[in-house]
């Protein structure tokens, strides 16, 4: 097996994921994150798709209205199809407001496409974590639980599988997570840093960890919902924005276009029982970091969920249920 970083330059400079096919029609799509970016060519993907509903779950209304006036324009699709919903993945209430908005407003929910992330420069606290941890990781699997039960009445009524898919990253695969040994994770990455670039990669470790914890568990055939998580290889988007001079650099000379990434995202929301718990590359299942697949990943994942399930239930009580 190459080494990370090598194979990371492989597929970024000759691989190209392939452009997304098939039909959605009659079905309703939820994108966080979508004024911009990965999420806004993701959700333009779904339209095209002919997806009767794509939600725009954005932080500004007002931006999000921008981006659902081009995604009009350019897909020719009708008024009522974009709708743009206000999401702010710093603010738990945000994100239970939003989920219940969903319940309340939404027939059927087929795939919830958790794209909305930050990779933050400096060390800020968002609730009660830092801000990469608060976003990518407490908030996303709290939406994630939220949104289950829209997604599985979903599957019973209308005789499909519904997708939750949460955007991970390559770079899981770069961080040492030192944090991993401590007695408590999330406490240990309460501490302050300077290295918010490794931060952000634990950030996506988390992610690829948890998406893991939960098909652990409920199986494939436990639950009418297909769980996994996306890798869209490093884009051009306003991620990194704060980021610094090193990351724009690398972003200059192999960074996809955001059409391209987009297609990794699009990909994952349409695929089936096969990939539930999987981590997904490049429109194809792939194996995470190989710690993660050890004896001590196994055990730091059930240790992240567990200390996960005990922040969620203390923001929501009943919440973990919903798995």
């Amino acid at each position: 097996m190459a080494p990370p970083f090598l194979s990371f330059l492989y597929k970024q400079f000759f691989v190209t994921p392939t452009k997304p096919k098939g039909s959605i029609t009659g079905k309703t799509v939820i994108v966080t994150g979508s004024n911009v970016g990965l999420g806004k060519e993701a959700a333009r993907h779904y339209v095209q798709l002919g997806a009767s509903s794509v939600i725009l779950a954005v932080r500004s209304l007002d931006k999000g209205n921008v981006a659902k006036q081009d995604i009009d324009k350019t897909t020719r699709c009708g008024p009522d199809v974009v709708k743009v919903w206000q999401l702010d993945m710093a603010s738990y209430q945000s994100v239970i407001a939003f989920s219940e908005r969903v319940d309340r407003d939404l027939k059927r929910l087929d795939i919830a496409m958790l794209n909305a992330g930050i990779a933050a420069g400096k060390f800020t606290i968002a609730e009660k974590d830092e801000s990469d941890i608060t976003v990518n990781v407490v908030s996303t699997f709290l939406l994630g639980l939220l949104l289950l039960p829209k997604l599985k009445a979903t599957a019973q009524q209308h005789n499909t599988r519904p997708n939750l898919t949460f955007v991970a990253s390559e770079v899981h695969r770069f961080t040492p997570f030192k944090e991993k040994s401590a007695p408590n994770i999330f406490d240990k990455l309460l501490e302050e840093t300077d290295d918010m670039g490794d931060r952000y990669q634990v950030s996506k470790m988390l992610d690829v960890l948890c998406t893991r914890a939960m098909a652990d568990q409920k199986s494939a055939s436990q639950i009418p919902v297909t769980i996994n998580c996306v890798n869209p290889g490093l884009c051009h988007s306003e991620l990194s924005r704060d980021s610094g001079l090193g990351l724009t650099i690398l972003k200059f000379f192999l960074a996809r276009s955001t059409e391209v990434g987009s297609r990794t995202l699009v990909h994952a929301g349409l695929q089936g029982p096969e990939s539930h718990g999987q981590y997904m590359s490049d429109c194809a299942i792939e194996q995470p970091a190989p710690w993660v697949l050890t004896a001590d990943g196994y055990r730091v994942q059930g240790k992240v969920w567990g200390e996960l399930m005990v922040k969620l239930e203390d923001i929501k009580k009943g919440v973990t249920k919903n798995l």
